[in-house]
């Protein structure tokens, strides 16, 4: 039985009520290596960035003369296999895996996206969201350009496509010029990779080489390393790298503003076998863990425990700081990945319980730390606390890695509206009452940065502060499915 587009969008946003925590919107990856099997080694990045995005993958592989690709719905090891990876034979590759932030998730959405320039094709695989999409979108219809998807990647495509009178960087160079938002993009010609960033860095990318001679590129180091890639540097905002057959070259395209690298990264998104800022992300989040113990002490706990596996080296952290002893409180359930099935309200009520098991000998009688990342809507943490009551703690002390989440993300997060975000209706101690917690303490952003080691300046913060590094038009403070459905602007 095959999904139409609504009922797989419909059932998409239901399995998405299972969980309440920020979702990244997806990961890219790219290589240009002659003589290699470029589609195994994308297969194999685009798994390790997997945690960037479930919804759906793509491949576009070039051999020089024609672009061939393979993209489907669903998780990375679920569509790609040795039938589809012997198909795409070439020596330039880019991947995608993708959670939708603008447009919808169904297929026409999945990326790489691609449409024709000159006698041949571009592709671009995005992760990110743009502000002006919808001004773009309209300024290219009105000019007869017709649109294939709702996503606001296409747009970045079809404005480099629209240039045929420059070269293929102009193009590029010009359209990063029209941009506003945030995008990290890898773009595959048949025979050039380019990626460009951002002028203010919101998403990351980063360059490696393989075997010293083979250029990659790719969201997160951890899909260098998986690959056997040595890490380079990270791509600069407002950057373009080119990689073709006379070599690799560097463009700034545009100017660069001031770094905003989205802070959530570091508290959550990315790996924590990922290197961002020259930053260990394993160390930092471990460092995060001693400064909310500094902030928010729990004398008399028997047991410092994550929920994982995100909150791992917090809780670690936190029990070296203050010498409560690190412990296991819940096993989480490793082979549960997102589901298309319509849900109903028991299988909603379901998805903590399928994803996270307490360990009733670890909690019984115990008065626990419970260390977790962030809170959203709050649901999913009152489900976990009642859970540890129901097994046994005596009492559930919360503690959080970042600071409370007040404001809608639009640079490629996708989150509740600001309605929902319960730190923006609620102080913490009615925070705490609601999710049930014996004591909650948030880290302070200051705490925060100590933790990183770099100024809170050099990033994005916007989601606790509200201080936008790129001005938010109202018109675009909406719901991500704008081009799909009129949505009345607060």
């Amino acid at each position: 039985m095959k999904f139409d587009d609504d009922a797989l969008m419909l059932a998409t946003a239901a399995a998405r009520d299972e969980d309440d925590t920020p979702k990244e919107e997806c990961g890219v990856f790219g290589i240009y290596a002659p003589d290699v099997d470029v589609a195994r080694l994308t297969y194999f990045g685009l798994f390790a960035l997997q945690h960037r995005g479930q919804e759906s993958a793509g491949m576009m592989v070039s051999d020089g003369e024609h672009l061939k690709w393979y993209k489907e719905m669903g998780l990375v090891n679920q569509i790609f296999d040795e039938r589809v990876l012997s198909q795409l034979q070439g020596y330039i590759a880019i991947g995608h895996t993708r959670y939708s932030t603008t447009g919808s998730s169904i297929l026409r959405n999945a990326q790489p996206l691609h449409c024709a320039w000159g006698d041949g094709s571009v592709a671009v695989a995005h992760n990110g969201n743009l502000i002006n999409t919808e001004e773009l979108r309209a300024e290219m219809e009105a000019q007869g350009v017709v649109f294939e998807t709702t996503n606001d990647s296409e747009v970045i495509a079809r404005m480099i496509a629209t240039q045929q009178d420059k070269t293929l960087e102009d193009a590029i160079a010009h359209t990063m010029t029209r941009l506003r938002g945030a995008y990290s993009v890898c773009i595959l010609t048949e025979d050039t990779l380019i990626a460009i960033r951002d002028p203010h860095g919101v998403r990351p990318l980063c360059l490696g080489l393989l075997d010293n001679k083979h250029y990659v590129v790719a969201s997160e180091t951890c899909a260098l390393n998986t690959i056997g890639a040595q890490y380079v540097r990270e791509i600069e905002p407002g950057e373009m790298i080119i990689i073709d057959k006379h070599g690799f070259r560097e463009r700034q395209a545009v100017k660069q503003e001031r770094h905003a690298t989205c802070l959530l990264e570091f508290i959550y998104f990315a790996r924590p076998d990922s290197t961002m800022y020259g930053r260990g992300l394993h160390d930092a989040r471990r460092r995060m863990g001693h400064e909310l113990a500094k902030e928010h002490p729990c004398p008399g706990a028997h047991m410092v425990m994550p929920i994982p596996d995100g909150a791992t080296p917090a809780a670690i952290g936190f029990a070296e700081a203050s010498g409560i002893p690190y412990g296991e409180g819940v096993v989480k359930n490793r082979y549960i990945g997102r589901t298309f099935i319509q849900p109903d309200q028991r299988m909603r009520e379901a998805g903590v319980r399928m994803k996270l098991m307490p360990i009733k000998e670890a909690l019984a009688g115990k008065r626990v730390v419970m260390v977790d990342d962030s809170i959203v809507r709050g649901t999913t943490t009152g489900q976990i606390v009642k859970r540890l009551f129901d097994a046994g703690a005596s009492e559930v002390h919360v503690r959080i890695t970042a600071p409370p989440v007040q404001f809608p993300c639009f640079y490629g997060i996708d989150m509740a509206n600001q309605e929902d975000l319960v730190a923006y209706r609620h102080t913490v101690e009615e925070i705490r009452q609601l999710i049930g917690a014996t004591s909650l303490g948030f880290m302070s952003l200051d705490g925060l940065t100590r933790a990183i080691g770099i100024h809170k300046d050099k990033f994005c913060r916007a989601c606790f502060d509200g201080k936008y590094p790129i001005e938010i038009p109202n018109h675009v403070k909406v719901s991500k499915f704008a081009l799909e459905m009129p949505v009345n602007a607060k």
